[in-house]
């Protein structure tokens, strides 16, 4: 059981999140509300933590999520570029459905769609990674955590640190709408949802 708390933050929105696009590892850069929620999750992880000091920040290295940290950091009052960033916390790859929405994926491709509904947990977009894939190097790179974290990721890649560090079945996880914005607060083995 992990004993020390990790904040979780989804990147701000942009402009493909806006339209409804499948960003997987395309480097999509945060939009104005997307610096917005940067700027506000700030502020929610100020209040969880009772203090920033000796809190370790963490962040993918696509470029939405390390502009999210950045601006948290500098909200924070702390040196924006004074984080780590680790590939294994980028987001799960669609591979060539990136770029697309769902119901265009709907027409063009049905039959992986029909796929994908009948066990969303472990089907393999073409060319991209299942959530099984993606929880086994996500959970390599939060098993290495020794303190609390600001961990600044995307929306997959919440999914599946809640479904492997709360117990959130795999069904449940794949599904959930991740709000940007937020801060997703786990400790002992349980999670709250947080707003600025």
């Amino acid at each position: 059981m992990i004993k020390r708390r990790i904040f979780l933050v989804r990147h701000g929105e942009t402009d493909w999140n806006l339209a409804g696009r499948l960003q997987g590892y395309h480097d999509i850069p945060l939009n104005d509300l997307g610096r917005e929620q940067a700027a506000e999750t700030a502020r929610v992880v100020e209040r969880l933590s009772g203090g920033t000091v000796g809190l370790d920040y963490v962040a993918s290295p696509l470029s939405r999520a390390s502009q999210t940290m950045a601006i948290l950091r500098a909200e924070l009052g702390l040196p924006p570029d004074g984080f780590r960033r680790d590939p294994r916390l980028r987001e799960i790859g669609f591979g060539r459905w990136e770029g697309a929405t769902w119901p265009e994926l709907r027409r063009r491709d049905p039959v992986n769609l029909a796929a994908r509904d009948a066990d969303p947990w472990n089907f393999v977009p073409p060319g991209g990674e299942s959530y099984a894939d993606l929880s086994a190097r996500v959970l390599a790179a939060i098993g290495e955590l020794t303190h609390d974290a600001v961990v600044v990721t995307h929306g997959g890649v919440v999914r599946a640190i809640l479904h492997a560090l709360t117990g959130m079945p795999a069904a449940q996880a794949v599904e959930l709408p991740v709000r940007q914005g937020a801060v997703y607060l786990i400790e002992d083995g349980a999670f709250e949802l947080a707003v600025a």
